[in-house]
C-alpha cells in the first residue's frame, strides 16, 4: 500500500524550474495539469475543470473510447490562487450534457483524468461514503458477505471497560468495569469519542430528515439489511447503542472510551490493550443530549420495529441535559489525567454555549417545551456566533433543525424563524460569491484559514450550509455551489487526488488508517475521505521528507501516505459531510 512516487518524480525535479505542480510541456494521459471531478457530472449541473497553464488558450471534450470531439471552448482568463500559488484557467463545459464517459483535452498539455456524465453519477461514492462507517465497526465480524476482501475478526468488545479515576462516580467506583460495546472506531486509531460521535450523528440524522424517502431505499448491503428499518438508521443506531452505554445513572456521559495509549498499525483483533472510560464532562453531555433528542423524533417513526427506543432517548437526552445544567463548566482537561495517563485524541472544549444551544433546540423541537429554546438564547448571538459546523462549533446544527421544522415556527412568538433563515442565506451567500471570484470557482478556501487539520470536512460542511439554504429558498446558486465543492473533494483541488478512497483514477490510496494499514491489501477500505490538505503539518517529524517543496502552500500541504495523520487520516466526523453533500445532490438532481 505504499503510494506511487510516478507523479513525484517529474514534480520534483522541474519544480527546480517553473512550480510545484508544472510539468513538461508533453501532453500526457491523465495530466496532472488538469484538475477535473474524476467521477463525473450531471447533465443539467455545472462542469468545470482547472488548467494549470499561462499559455493554453483552448479545450475540447473528447469521447473516452474513440477520442471524438463533442465540445470544444475557450479558456477563461489566467488567474492565481493564492492558497496553492498556481496560475490557472477554468474551463466549463456546461452545455455538454449527453450522458457518457469523457475526457478534457488541452492542445500541449494532454489528457484530464477520464469522467462520467450522467444522472445518478454521485451515486456509488455517495453510497460508500456512508458503507464506510459499517468498516469503522468496533465489536464485531465483519464477514466477507458485507466486507468483500476487508472481511476482519472482530476486535475490541468493551465488555470490560474499566472506569478511569476520572470517570469515578458513587455508583462506579474507579476501576469497576462497564460494558460498552458497539459503535463506530472514530478515525485511524481505534478510540471511541462522545464528542466527535455528536457532530458525526447530528450530520447523519440531519441527512435523513432531510431526505428520508431516497435514504430509505438506500441498501448497504450490512447484517441488518433484511429488518424494516432502513439501511442508512440501522447504521447510525449501531453507533447510537454505543452512545448509548455511555451515560451514567446521574444522567453524565463519559469523555471517550478508549486505551491510555494509541495502538501501533495492527487490525482491532490485535488491539488488546485496557480500555477505560474517561471522565464526564459538559461537552460530551450536552452532545449526548442533543444527539439523543434528534434520535427520538426519528426512531419514533419506528415503535413497532423497535419498540420503547424513542422514549428511552429522550429520558436519556432531558437527563444529559439536566445534568450539563448542573455541571456547566466540567472541562475535559486530558494532560491532568493520571493512574494511567492518556493520550489519545482529546477532543478538548472550554466553551459549551454552542453545545448548550444545539441540545437545548434539540429538545425543543422534539418535546415543544419553551423552555429549552428560551435556554438556547440563539437569536440574540445570530450575528457572531454562528460559522461552519466542526465538532468544537456545533450550534449552526441549531439553526439547520430549525430551518427544516420551519413550517412548525412560521406564526409562532418565541421563535423568530426569519432571522434564523436569513443567518443562514448571508453565511451562504459569502461561499456563493467566493465560488463566483476563486480561480478554483469553489467555496472551499474563502479564507486562507479553511485549510487546516481536516480541511476536507471544512469543504464538506460548506455544502451542506449551502444546501441547507437551497432547500429554504430553492435557488439554484446555492445547489451549484455545493456542487463545486464536491468536485474540489473529488479532484478539482490542488493536489489533482480524489480524497474519497476507492473512487477516481487517482483516489487517495494509503490513508492513515490501521485497519487499512494492518491488513495484506493493497486497496485501503473503500469509501473514506482523506483529511485533506493541512499546512500545520503537525506530523512531519514522522514524515520526515515527504514533504517537498511540492507541499507548502496550504492547499498543496497534502501527502498520500499512511505516515501523514495531519493530511491522511481518515475521521468519521469528516466522513459524514460528505456522506450528506453527496447523498443530498443525488437526491436533489
Amino acid at each position: 500500500m505504499r503510494p506511487s512516487t510516478t507523479f513525484l518524480i517529474p514534480f520534483l525535479c522541474f519544480f527546480l524550474n517553473f512550480s510545484a505542480f508544472a510539468q513538461s510541456n508533453e501532453e500526457n494521459p491523465g495530466s496532472e495539469k488538469i484538475r477535473v471531478n474524476q467521477i463525473g457530472f450531471y447533465p443539467e449541473g455545472p462542469k468545470m475543470a482547472i488548467i494549470v497553464t499561462t499559455e493554453a488558450t483552448d479545450f475540447t471534450i473528447l469521447t473516452a473510447d474513440d477520442k471524438k470531439e463533442v465540445f470544444s471552448g475557450k479558456l477563461s482568463e489566467a488567474e492565481e490562487w493564492p492558497h496553492s500559488k498556481e496560475t490557472v484557467k477554468q474551463a466549463d463545459f456546461s452545455s455538454v450534457e449527453e450522458s457518457g464517459e469523457y475526457v478534457l483535452h488541452v492542445p500541449g498539455i494532454g489528457n484530464s483524468h477520464p469522467f462520467e456524465i450522467s444522472e445518478n453519477v454521485h451515486f456509488e461514492p455517495a453510497k460508500a461514503s456512508m458503507k464506510a462507517f459499517y468498516f469503522q465497526r468496533a465489536s464485531t465480524d465483519l464477514p466477507e458477505a458485507y466486507a468483500g476482501k476487508w472481511a476482519r475478526e472482530a476486535g475490541h468488545p468493551d465488555n470490560q471497560v474499566k472506569i478511569h479515576n476520572s470517570a469515578a462516580s458513587e455508583n462506579r467506583p474507579a476501576g469497576s468495569t462497564i460494558s460498552s460495546p458497539g459503535g463506530w472506531y472514530d478515525a485511524g486509531d481505534y478510540g471511541k469519542y462522545i464528542v466527535n460521535s455528536g457532530i458525526t450523528m447530528g450530520t447523519l440524522f440531519s441527512l435523513y430528515e432531510d431526505f428520508p424517502e431516497y435514504l430509505d431505499t438506500l441498501n448497504l448491503n450490512i447484517p441488518e439489511s433484511t429488518n424494516n428499518i432502513p439501511d442508512f438508521l440501522d447504521e447510525a443506531l449501531y453507533n447510537l447503542r454505543w452512545m448509548m452505554t455511555m451515560q451514567d445513572k446521574d444522567g453524565g456521559v463519559y469523555h471517550k472510551l478508549t486505551s491510555a495509549n494509541f495502538h501501533g498499525a495492527v487490525a482491532p483483533k490485535d488491539a488488546t490493550l485496557q480500555r477505560w472510560a474517561v471522565q464526564k464532562g459538559t461537552a460530551a453531555t450536552l452532545d449526548f443530549a442533543a444527539v439523543t433528542a434528534q434520535a427520538a423524533r426519528i426512531f419514533s417513526d419506528y415503535k413497532n420495529e423497535l419498540p420503547g427506543l424513542a422514549d428511552s432517548l429522550l429520558v436519556m437526552s432531558e437527563n444529559a441535559y439536566s445534568w450539563a445544567k448542573e455541571n456547566p463548566e466540567v472541562t475535559y482537561r486530558q494532560r491532568e489525567l493520571q493512574d494511567p495517563e492518556v493520550s489519545t485524541g482529546a477532543y478538548g472544549d472550554r466553551n459549551f454555549k454552542d453545545e448548550l444551544q444545539w441540545a437545548a433546540t434539540e429538545l425543543f423541537i422534539t418535546t415543544g417545551n419553551e423552555e429549552y429554546y428560551k435556554d438556547a438564547d440563539i437569536e440574540n448571538s445570530l450575528e457572531a456566533e454562528f460559522g461552519i459546523p466542526a465538532w468544537p462549533n456545533v450550534n449552526t446544527l441549531a439553526l439547520y433543525s430549525l430551518a427544516r421544522h420551519r413550517d412548525k415556527f412560521q406564526d409562532s412568538e418565541v421563535v423568530n424563524i426569519d432571522a434564523i433563515t436569513d443567518q443562514l442565506r448571508k453565511m451562504a451567500d459569502d461561499l456563493v460569491a467566493s465560488s463566483k471570484t476563486s480561480a478554483y470557482a469553489i467555496p472551499m478556501g474563502i479564507k486562507e484559514s479553511d485549510f487546516a487539520w481536516g480541511s476536507n470536512s471544512e469543504a464538506g460542511n460548506q455544502g451542506i450550509l449551502l444546501l441547507n439554504v437551497y432547500k429554504i429558498t430553492g435557488d439554484d446558486k446555492y445547489l451549484n455551489a455545493a456542487n463545486d465543492n464536491l468536485d474540489y473533494l473529488l479532484g478539482r483541488n490542488a493536489t489533482g487526488y480524489s480524497f474519497l478512497t476507492g473512487y477516481g483514477e487517482k483516489p487517495t490510496k494509503d490513508p492513515h488508517h490501521r485497519p487499512s494499514e494492518s491488513d495484506d491489501i493493497d486497496d485501503p477500505v473503500p469509501g473514506l475521505l482523506a483529511g485533506g490538505p493541512n499546512p500545520g503539518q503537525q506530523d512531519i517529524a514522522g514524515c520526515g521528507d515527504k514533504y517537498t517543496a511540492a507541499h507548502q502552500h496550504p492547499a498543496t500541504s497534502y501527502i498520500d501516505d499512511r505516515c501523514s495523520y495531519a493530511s491522511n487520516e481518515i475521521a468519521i466526523n469528516w466522513n459524514a459531510p460528505f456522506v450528506y453533500l453527496a447523498n443530498a445532490i443525488e437526491a436533489i438532481r
